[in-house]
């Protein structure tokens, strides 16, 4: 791990560790379970940077284990995108484990319940099930087949495991109490029939466990210390309690919970996740306006930032709604020190600088980054043609205006003075190019005379402009918490993704590669995309504005 990710704030869990750890001797051991039915989303990263942050902080040992017991979504194209992103936000595992490496043991474990009398097979289907379970104010009832022989349900639940019988047929349940205030204890099913192929297991399997029983006892089967989860499985500790006193199982790991993590204009259920992928909202799971990991790369942002925004916002018990400017300052922060500068002209206006020689062109030096030195420096063509943006230019400006405007003088970065003398413009009226003079005795930005202008702008030789497509992405969602309305996909944002097709970089941006990034100055942070566009143009994707223009605009 890199050394700005050990920086660490104190909190409930690791106070909790370091209690244990003064009572007994033992390796902390921690597990990130996801289960391979999607892709991992930002939500995930803080459970990646708990998990992995507490093992290597106690000199530890952290799995990755996938909870592989439902067949009909799971695949290898979600393990492999899980352990990418977890590689790339700079963790390594101790081992790499799937909860199907465990069905047989599981499967044993069913066996020992059954025959200890406290798991029966019963007939009834899922609403009966339901109907039986009673509310969060009245008990439940009994199953008229939880009376069932230990031999007779043994028979029953190994014939499930052949394939006798139809799915829904028969589940296995745990037999414990169902008057319990707590509805998770109510005969909870342990294993239900299905007919489905596993991407691990193939056909072999007949019969597949429950989440709730397979990730305790798998736990316990690694020797985990601590099963560090959500607050929604605070509710489901007594029987993830239950499942390991009754099993006596070697090791006993101690759940703890905590908030998991919301971000305000974000969606993060993997079940609306797959909607607007399946959909076509988005272009796949990688789609930078996605909040998966995958996208957040593909979109520019560094595993540095968002570890940083995991450590910033740390560990609680209490859920909340985070802003997720947080997670773009910590961005902002990163790339401001790391990403070198460039020009690039996304709205091209011409100009033409009347008094510069025809034909000739010259080389500026322009620094890569203002304050790390240690970057170096880069050469940008200049000629008698340039780019600059169209907003840069105002011919009815008001006072406070600093750009470009007729009779105004301005800074061209890195190159000259330049006054605008003409505006031409097309029968409608429209400015389609300007004429300007320059001062040659200004180069580099600089008055021999000690004249000052407030205005600074970039710019790009037309002679050397590279042609580039810009794809400015913007939140996709226009609702603050869309996870909270019937329809959620009302709530999208018609503007999260603008082409720009007519751009223009400094032709250093031709050698520039797949998920660089670049601070375009005065613009925003970019990234080049995984691909070119259609017509062979290099693609940028802007990662991030420079500044926080969603919340002036959304005031």
């Amino acid at each position: 791990m890199a050394e700005d990710n050990l920086k660490v704030s104190n909190h409930f869990i690791r106070t909790r560790i370091k209690e244990d750890l003064a009572k007994a001797s033992f390796t902390v051991t921690t597990r990130f379970p996801p289960e391979p039915n999607g892709y991992l989303h930002v939500g995930h990263a803080k459970s990646i940077c708990l998990n992995f942050g507490i093992a290597e902080e106690f000199d530890g040992r952290c799995n990755l284990r996938f909870d592989d017991t439902n067949p009909e979504k799971e695949n290898d194209e979600f393990v492999e995108a899980i352990k990418r992103d977890v590689s790339w936000l700079g963790y390594e595992w101790n081992e790499l484990l799937f909860a199907s490496d465990y069905f047989e043991q599981l499967y044993a474990y069913a066996e020992q319940l059954i025959q200890e009398g406290h798991a029966y097979v019963c007939d009834l289907d899922a609403e009966q099930i339901r109907a039986y379970r009673g509310t969060l104010t009245e008990p439940g009832q009994d199953s008229p087949y939880r009376e069932r022989s230990a031999k007779e349900n043994l028979d029953l639940f190994r014939r499930m495991r052949d394939g006798e019988f139809k799915e829904g047929e028969h589940v296995l349940r745990a037999k414990i109490d169902m008057a319990s205030p707590n509805i998770n204890m109510r005969d909870p099913t342990i294993y239900r029939i299905k007919h489905a192929h596993h991407h691990r297991t193939g056909d072999k399997w007949h019969i597949y466990p429950m989440y709730d029983y397979a990730h305790c006892v798998s736990d316990a089967i690694e020797g985990i210390s601590h099963s560090l989860c959500t607050l929604e499985f605070e509710d489901h500790r007594p029987l993830y309690d239950w499942y390991l006193d009754t099993l006596r199982t070697p090791a006993h790991p101690q759940q703890i919970e905590f908030a998991r993590l919301s971000l305000d204009f974000t969606i993060t259920s993997k079940r609306k996740l797959h909607q607007l992928v399946e959909e076509g909202h988005v272009d796949g799971w990688d789609d930078p306006r996605m909040p998966t990991i995958s996208g957040l790369r593909r979109r520019g942002y560094s595993a540095a930032a968002i570890r940083d925004f995991c450590e910033r916002i740390g560990i609680t018990k209490k859920d909340a709604q985070i802003d997720v400017g947080v997670l773009e300052n910590c961005l902002r922060e990163d790339l401001d020190f790391n990403t070198p500068r460039v020009m690039c002209v996304l709205n091209p206006l011409k100009v033409v600088i009347e008094n510069y020689p025809e034909g000739e062109s010259e080389q500026l030096e322009a620094s890569n980054h203002p304050k790390r030195p240690e970057l170096g420096k880069r050469s940008v063509p200049f000629s008698r043609e340039i780019y600059i943006e169209r907003e840069d230019f105002m011919e009815d400006a008001p006072k406070k205006f600093f750009r470009l405007t007729l009779g105004r003088e301005v800074r061209l970065r890195y190159a000259y003075y330049v006054t605008c003398t003409e505006a031409i413009k097309d029968d409608q009226g429209q400015v389609t190019e300007l004429r300007c003079r320059y001062d040659p005795e200004t180069r580099g930005g600089k008055s021999p005379d000690g004249r000052k202008v407030k205005g600074t702008i970039h710019w790009v030789s037309a002679d050397h402009a590279l042609p580039v497509q810009i794809n400015l992405y913007d939140r996709l969602f226009h609702e603050s918490n869309p996870a909270a309305k019937e329809n959620f996909i009302e709530c999208l944002n018609p503007d999260s993704l603008q082409i720009l097709h007519n751009a223009v970089a400094e032709p250093s941006l031709q050698s520039a590669k797949t998920a660089t990034g670049y601070q375009f100055e005065r613009t925003g942070y970019f990234v080049r995309d995984i691909s070119d566009s259609d017509d062979g143009k290099p693609v940028f994707n802007r990662t991030v504005t420079l500044r926080d223009t969603w919340a002036k605009l959304n005031k």
